[in-house]
C-alpha cells in the first residue's frame, strides 16, 4: 500500500500535536478563521434571504383562468369536540364558493357533524368518518373521492378572506406547479390578559418568520422544507393516485409506519416527483389561524420541531432530491435545523471574535465588538418580523422576549431530538385520543406472508363497511373505496 507523502504526514502529525496541546485557544488566527466560518455560515442565508423576500412577487391573476372556485374541492379533517365553534371558520371556506365541502370526522363525532353541516347552507357539504382519529387515515378517506382537478386541504381553524380563490389557483396556470401555499397570520387576543397576549404574540412571531423563509426560499429555488397543512392547493391528480395515497398512509421512519407529519409529507412527494412549488405572499390570499398558548404552545413547538427533524433527515439522508432540485433550500433550510442552535452559536460568535481580535488596539477591539452585538441583536433577530411591526408598532415591546424564547427554542429542539418516537399533539385534549395508531411498528415477515397468502386467495384482508382504518398496508379496501367513491352517500 502507498504511504502518505512526507510532508502530509509531517503536517497532520504537527496538527495533532498543536490540539492536544491546546495551543490554538491561544492563537488569534485560530478564533479569527472560526468566528469568520460561523459568521459565513450563519448570516450568508439571513442576508440572501433578506433580499429574496423583499423581492418576492405573487403570480399574477390571470385575466382568462384555467380554475376557478368552481373547480376546487376543499377537504377538512376535524376531531373538535364543539363542531358550533368551527361555524365561523367553515362559512368564510364556503364564502369563496367552491364545488364542494368534504368534511371528515371520527365515526362517533359524525352524527353532530352532519347537523352541523345540514346548517351551512351550502348545497355541496359530505360528511365521512374513520374509526379512529388521524389526519392522514381521514384526508385519506376523502382524497379518491374528490371531482374537482384541485383540492385544497386545510385545518378546521382557519379563516379565510373572501378574496383567496382567484390567488391561490393563479400558480396552476404554469403546468409544472403542483401545489400552492398562502401567507398567513395569527388571530390576536388583543383584551385576553398580559401573559396570554404574550403568549399569542409568540406565535404571531413564529408565523412571521415563516412567511418570511418560504417566501425567500421560493424566489430562489422553488424550494421550501414544509408547505404548510393550514391550506394548501394541490392538483387532484398528484393527491389521488394509488402511489400517493399509499406512501401517505404507509411513510416508513426507521422500523415504524410514521402517520404523522402528513404536510412534510406531502411536501416531499412533490418534489421526488418533480412537481414545482409556489407561495402566494398577498394580503388577498392571507389566511388567518390560531396557535395555543402557555404550555400547550411549548408542546406544540417541540412537536414541530421533532416533524423538522424527522423530515429533513428523510429529504436529505434517505430521499435525497433536494440535493439537485433545491441545493439552495439544501443549505439554508435543511441544514439549519442540525447547526441553528442559537444559543450556542452567538455567544460563540462573540467570544470568537473577542479573542480573535486580541492583539487589536482596544478602541477598535471594542468598536468590532458592539459592531457585531448590534448587528445581532438590532439587525438578525428583527429584520424578519419587521412585517408584523410594520402592521401593530406596539409589537416592539414584546421584541426582547422574543429573543429570549428563540434561544429557549433551541432547548426546545434539543429535547425534540431526544424524543423523535413521540408523536402525541400535547395542545389539545381531542389530540391523543388514537396516538398510538401514529407511530406503529412494521409489519413483520409473518405478517407480509400472511398478507401475500390472502392477495393469492382472491380474498379481501376486511370489509369495507367495517370501517376499519388502523394503519395496515395499502389493499383492495382502499381500490374498492376508490371505485365506490361516486355512489351516493
Amino acid at each position: 500500500m502507498e504511504s502518505f507523502p512526507e510532508p502530509v504526514f509531517v503536517a497532520y502529525h504537527q496538527l495533532c500535536a498543536w490540539v492536544a496541546s491546546f495551543d490554538f485557544i491561544y492563537d488569534t488566527a485560530f478564533w479569527g478563521y472560526l468566528f469568520l466560518l460561523l459568521w459565513i455560515h450563519r448570516y450568508t442565508r439571513l442576508l440572501v434571504h433578506c433580499v429574496s423576500h423583499w423581492r418576492y412577487k405573487s403570480k399574477p391573476i390571470p385575466l382568462e383562468p384555467t380554475f376557478t372556485s368552481k373547480d376546487v374541492t376543499v377537504v377538512i379533517p376535524t376531531i373538535h369536540n364543539a363542531f358550533e365553534e368551527l361555524r365561523p371558520s367553515l362559512m368564510s371556506i364556503l364564502a369563496c364558493k367552491p364545488a364542494e365541502l368534504i368534511l371528515i370526522t371520527t365515526t362517533s363525532k359524525k352524527p353532530a357533524l352532519d347537523r352541523l353541516a345540514k346548517t351551512l347552507g351550502h348545497p355541496k357539504i359530505r360528511v365521512f368518518c374513520t374509526r379512529i382519529a388521524n389526519k392522514r387515515l381521514q384526508v385519506c378517506k376523502a382524497l379518491p373521492r374528490v371531482e374537482t382537478p384541485i383540492t385544497i386541504m386545510a385545518d378546521d381553524d382557519v379563516t379565510w378572506p373572501s378574496t383567496l380563490m382567484p390567488w391561490i389557483l393563479a400558480p396552476f396556470e404554469d403546468p409544472k406547479i403542483g401545489g400552492v401555499g398562502t401567507c398567513q397570520r395569527v388571530r390576536r387576543e388583543w383584551t385576553a390578559p398580559w401573559s396570554t397576549q404574550i403568549w399569542n404574540w409568540l406565535g404571531s412571531a413564529y408565523i412571521e418568520r415563516r412567511n418570511f423563509e418560504i417566501s425567500a426560499t421560493h424566489n430562489i429555488d422553488g424550494g421550501t422544507s414544509c408547505m404548510s397543512g393550514r391550506t394548501g392547493a394541490y392538483r387532484s391528480e398528484i393527491l389521488a393516485s394509488n402511489d400517493f395515497i399509499d406512501g401517505f398512509r404507509h411513510e416508513k421512519w426507521r422500523d415504524w409506519i410514521l402517520n404523522a407529519d402528513d404536510d412534510n409529507f406531502v411536501t416531499r412527494w412533490l418534489v421526488s416527483h418533480q412537481w414545482k412549488t409556489w407561495i402566494q405572499y398577498e394580503p388577498e390570499c392571507e389566511i388567518e389561524t390560531t396557535l395555543e398558548n402557555g404550555l400547550k404552545f411549548l408542546y406544540q413547538c417541540s412537536r414541530w420541531a421533532r416533524s423538522n427533524w424527522r423530515s429533513n433527515w428523510t429529504s436529505l439522508v434517505t430521499e435525497r432530491y433536494v440535493w439537485t432540485q433545491q441545493p439552495w433550500c439544501t443549505y439554508a433550510l435543511h441544514f439549519a435545523t442540525f447547526t441553528s442552535l442559537a444559543f450556542l452559536v452567538d455567544p460563540l460568535l462573540l467570544a470568537s471574535l473577542w479573542w480573535a481580535t486580541a492583539d487589536w488596539d482596544p478602541q477598535a477591539r471594542n468598536t468590532a465588538f458592539w459592531a457585531q452585538f448590534v448587528f445581532m441583536f438590532a439587525f438578525t433577530k428583527v429584520v424578519k418580523l419587521v412585517g408584523l411591526f410594520r402592521r401593530n408598532p406596539s409589537d416592539l415591546k414584546y421584541l426582547p422576549i422574543s429573543i429570549i424564547f428563540g434561544y429557549f427554542h433551541g432547548l426546545i429542539k434539543l429535547y425534540a431530538l431526544f424524543t423523535l418516537n413521540m408523536t402525541s399533539w400535547g395542545s389539545r385534549p381531542d389530540g391523543d385520543d388514537n396516538d398510538s395508531s401514529r407511530l406503529v411498528p412494521l409489519p413483520g415477515k409473518t405478517d407480509r406472508i400472511s398478507d401475500a397468502k390472502t392477495e393469492e386467495s382472491g380474498l379481501q384482508s376486511y370489509d369495507d363497511e367495517s370501517d376499519d382504518d388502523s394503519p395496515v398496508l395499502f389493499d383492495e379496501k382502499d381500490r374498492l373505496d376508490q371505485l365506490d367513491a361516486r355512489a351516493p352517500q
